[in-house]
């Protein structure tokens, strides 16, 4: 198993840790409900430095990557983020992914842990034809989210006013004595945040002067409470609402896909998809009764026949009952819908709901 740089004091704060994407990585440090509303009150910082950097440079990384991604990079702006998806031939998902981009001929791709290699070989495999260069960082770099209402005054406070002037979805390369720093606010949880992003051997240094830092009740966050938050204001989670089995348009992301370019992987199969009035949807959905919706569990129509499955499932701290994400035939999509749950040997009633939980509160 791989240890981010922040791992030993993630054991001297007695975190439970847990294997996950290949690394030990802490899963709670007081409590996930505890974590989950200590950042939707206040500030938390979550070790993400298991994630993945690659950078795409050349004289064509511009047209490369609008035809390997699914959103318009074209459009982008120097130093702006943007949220998409790289999709196989059939339109399933090999990723999705944030864009960093610099300038025409340099671009930070920031991907999923669980996908670091195969997604650096599918990359390469289709530059063909292109005239740029990948470039494999993920070793090189340690990763913060600072996370929560607090999280703008506590940054200021430790690395100047410059942050206030950091807008939505976009980022800033920066010193900071002498460690060389790109900060973007983005995040993971539906409140306001950052992600910072350190060369890996200088990840511990920031991470403890940060708590440092007079004024803010900062307390560490464990993948936990990062999958109830993102879980809440339904972000989705690769392996979950999408994967090598699952198109954005079943994900309900087509939003995120532009289908006026003239080609990018996975748009014709992803436009035949769109044509099929049967095709799975994501849903959000709350039981009728007690118990849980675990992840695979089946979803039944009214005959008690399996028509989808569940996604994602919780009991959240502040519902009267379980909800859950799941994917169902898009007539059983709309608001309202009875549907039933299968968990263990019962058959639970459930109802299709708003699939976000928990109204956003980015600051843009």
């Amino acid at each position: 198993m791989k240890k981010t740089p922040l791992y030993d004091r993630h054991v001297e704060d007695k975190a439970k840790i847990v294997e996950f994407a290949g690394y030990m990585m802490p899963i709670q440090f007081d409590g996930i409900i505890e974590e989950h509303h200590h950042v939707r009150e206040k500030v938390g910082v979550f070790d993400v430095s298991h994630m993945g950097e690659v950078y795409v440079i050349g004289n064509e990384a511009t047209q490369f990557l609008d035809y390997l991604l699914t959103n318009n990079i074209k459009h982008l702006t120097h130093d702006t983020c943007l949220y998409t998806m790289m999709c196989y031939e059939n339109g399933t998902v090999v990723d999705d992914l944030l864009v960093y981009k610099y300038n025409d001929a340099k671009y930070l791709l920031v991907i999923n842990a669980s996908n670091d290699d195969k997604d650096v070989e599918w990359i390469r495999s289709r530059t063909n034809g292109f005239e740029v260069e990948i470039q494999h960082k993920s070793d090189e770099f340690g990763e913060l989210a600072v996370q929560g209402p607090d999280s703008e005054a506590l940054l200021t406070r430790f690395f100047g006013p410059f942050i206030e002037e950091i807008k939505f979805f976009t980022f800033r390369e920066f010193i900071f004595d002498d460690i060389p720093l790109i900060i973007s606010r983005t995040g993971y949880t539906g409140e306001d945040g950052f992600e910072i992003f350190i060369p890996n051997g200088l990840t511990l240094d920031v991470y403890e002067r940060l708590f440092e830092v007079e004024g803010f009740e900062l307390k560490p966050i464990g993948l936990g409470a990062r999958d109830t938050l993102r879980f809440e204001v339904a972000l989705p989670l690769y392996g979950h609402e999408l994967s090598d089995h699952i198109t954005p348009v079943e994900a309900r992301l087509t939003h995120f896909v532009d289908f006026e370019k003239t080609e990018f992987i996975g748009k014709e199969a992803m436009l035949e998809k769109k044509k099929n009035p049967n095709h799975l949807v994501l849903v959000g959905f709350m039981l009728g009764d007690k118990g849980i919706a675990r992840e695979n569990y089946p979803i039944l129509n009214s005959q008690n026949e399996e028509i989808g499955y569940v996604s994602t499932g919780y009991k959240l701290d502040g519902y009267d009952r379980s909800i859950g994400l799941g994917f169902v035939p898009k007539p059983f999509g709309k608001l309202g819908t009875e549907i039933n749950i299968g968990i263990r040997k019962k058959i639970i009633p459930a109802t299709v709901i708003q699939r976000k939980f928990y109204n956003k509160k980015y600051k843009k």
